[in-house]
């Protein structure tokens, strides 16, 4: 007869918690394997907060400096992925706000060489006018739930906020974005 056995960890979280472990010991190896597995997807949370490439560097590679001297901390090793993910949007939170700046785009040469047809990505264009305007909180809100695909109780942890508290700012954020991005709203195109 065949025992199955109940609430045993899978061996993929195992061995997660086990390299994180050993990282927090100083295994610089078991830290690039952490760094491997978790960059990409940290540098995604952090583009979505700050919009630019430059940025998004700097914000993870400072998080992976923060990591490093506070992974003896982590408390549950088997949450190091949203640990990870929380640390890269903060600090692409703090950088934004440091480096308040406008980015000026000249376009005259890209529309000489062609005009633009006026329907082409304009939704796309309406919809990071937007996001370029909400602060950088709401950005990292958006950031963890649908570039990270952090759960509302996973985002709770990270943001010190309730589950419900999560889900409630979200669709608040969500009906907010719909309004904004409806034909006829102000600085909104009306020719759909």
């Amino acid at each position: 007869m065949t025992q199955i056995a109940v609430d045993q960890p899978a061996a993929s979280d195992t061995l997660g918690e086990a390299l994180v472990q050993r990282a927090a010991a100083g295994d610089e190896t078991a830290f690039a394997r952490l760094i491997a597995e978790h960059n990409a997807a940290m540098a995604r949370v952090a583009y979505v907060i700050t919009g630019e490439r430059e940025q998004t560097l700097d914000a993870v590679q400072s998080a992976w400096t923060i990591a490093w001297r506070r992974i003896g901390g982590l408390r549950d090793p088997s949450q190091v992925r949203s640990w990870l993910i929380a640390i890269a949007a903060n600090e692409a939170r703090q950088l934004r706000r440091r480096q308040r700046r406008i980015v000026v785009t000249d376009i005259s040469s890209q529309m000489v060489a062609r005009p633009a047809d006026p329907g082409e990505n304009a939704d796309l264009v309406d919809l990071e006018k937007v996001l370029r305007g909400l602060n950088a909180d709401d950005r990292r809100l958006l950031a963890l739930r649908y570039v990270a695909d952090l759960d509302s109780t996973e985002i709770a942890r990270v943001l010190g906020l309730s589950a419900s508290g999560v889900r409630s700012r979200l669709a608040r954020l969500l009906d907010r974005l719909r309004t904004e991005l409806e034909p006829g709203q102000p600085g909104q195109r009306t020719n759909r």
